[in-house]
């Protein structure tokens, strides 16, 4: 048996030689000086060795230790090597499963299936927001309460929203991990009901007839950009989101046909939405097309044409015209054709969530909907701009009516 004294003893020669221990320990001494422990075994007929690490750093009383754990395993049917080599795959495997890999991987993958740029751009922010915290973590080795610190970051800062949609962003990753066999768990579904729900905001919209031709009278009398003026005019007529509206271009419009087809991967449904255009809408749309704007785009940017208005314009529009933030927004315009098609009692609801591109999960029900409302659809479109040029010039209001139900 060797002892400390006779291995501080050894000295390198010109080609590796073994000195033993005993049961099959070894240290191999190397021409360098470099004394390294193995440990010598048969399994399967095949002799193999083990390296157990090298000598000061692993000394010979714990050599001895990790030679009688080999022989343990050996007893039991398991090789030693073999399971040191899956041990090591497992830790390079991990190093390229970060959180972050496999998330830029998903991002990819949904990207690649055709989601649309703002929900690649959004993804891309989440993923931003958790790399601090378990961005470089293996994400099989990622823990319920390493996700929960991230989340409560974020919630603490009063983002509850955003801290909601993270998490329902990490599980998302997770899921495809999972399905991808690199984890066998999903922290974030364990985290449901672990974060502060945020209420309900509505979009501020006027919704008295009355104020609603204020609105209309206050917006024709804009003194700023005309492209701007003419997509607060148009917001009025046609229900779309203001994504919606300020990224058409005019390729969606037929003048012809008097309609406005918006492509799936530009509506939040992700199917084609087909607007029938009043003669109010298509006047607007004539006059603003005699703008002769150099672009694809109905409402340019100010400094290029190359790209659309920003999402913030029709908000700064309103506030310009003395609308504040919890009085009237872009969005609010749906909601109030909304509330006051349905408070008139003339139309079937049906046909209103339509024309509002609201999604209907019957699939049965919503192909027979698109196709038996489209001739309501049309006439409400009408009786709409007619209604709402009323209000304009302070005329009469409807007396509202609920609509009998069935």
């Amino acid at each position: 048996m060797l002892t400390v004294t006779q291995i501080r003893a050894l000295k390198p020669r010109a080609a590796p030689y073994k000195v033993p221990d005993v049961d099959g320990l070894f240290l191999l001494v190397q021409p360098s000086g470099g004394l390294f422990w193995r440990f010598r075994f048969r399994a399967h007929g095949i002799e193999k060795k083990l390296s157990l690490g090298s000598f000061p750093k692993v000394s010979l009383q714990d050599a001895r230790r990790l030679r009688d754990e080999a022989r343990a395993k050996l007893i039991d049917g398991i090789d030693p090597v073999q399971e040191k080599k899956e041990r090591k795959l497992a830790a390079e495997i991990a190093a390229r499963t970060t959180f972050r890999l496999v998330a830029e991987e998903y991002i990819q993958k949904i990207e690649n299936e055709g989601k649309s740029p703002a929900t690649i751009k959004k993804a891309r922010w989440f993923l931003d927001l958790l790399d601090r915290d378990i961005g470089k973590r293996p994400i099989s080795e990622v823990t319920p309460h390493e996700l929960l610190a991230a989340l409560k970051r974020v919630e603490k800062r009063g983002h509850h929203e955003t801290a909601q949609r993270l998490r329902a962003f990490a599980g998302r990753v997770f899921r495809y991990a999972f399905s991808t066999l690199r984890t066998d768990r999903n922290p974030a579904d364990i985290l449901r009901g672990a974060l502060i729900v945020p209420r309900v905001k509505h979009h501020a919209a006027v919704l008295e007839p009355k104020r609603v031709g204020e609105l209309l009278r206050a917006i024709d009398g804009y003194d700023g950009r005309p492209e701007n003026r003419f997509a607060l005019q148009l917001a009025s007529h046609v229900f779309l989101r203001p994504g919606e509206l300020r990224k058409a271009t005019w390729s969606e419009i037929d003048f012809a046909e008097k309609v406005w087809r918006i492509p799936a991967e530009r509506m939040k449904m992700k199917k084609v939405h087909t607007v029938p255009l009043s003669r109010q809408s298509l006047y607007l749309l004539e006059t603003l097309r005699s703008l002769r704007n150099p672009s694809e785009f109905l409402f340019p940017a100010l400094h290029t044409s190359r790209r659309p208005i920003c999402e913030n314009t029709l908000n700064t529009a309103l506030r310009r015209l003395g609308y504040g933030n919890d009085e009237m927004t872009s969005h609010g315009f749906r909601a109030i054709a909304s509330t006051l098609l349905n408070e008139s009692g003339l139309w079937h609801p049906d046909a209103i969530e339509r024309a509002l591109a609201h999604g209907d999960r019957d699939r049965v029900r919503a192909a027979y909907h698109r196709g038996a409302h489209w001739a309501e659809r049309v006439k409400m479109a009408q009786w709409w701009s007619d209604y709402l040029d009323q209000l304009r010039v302070g005329g009469k209001v409807i007396k509202l009516r609920p609509r009998k139900r069935a």
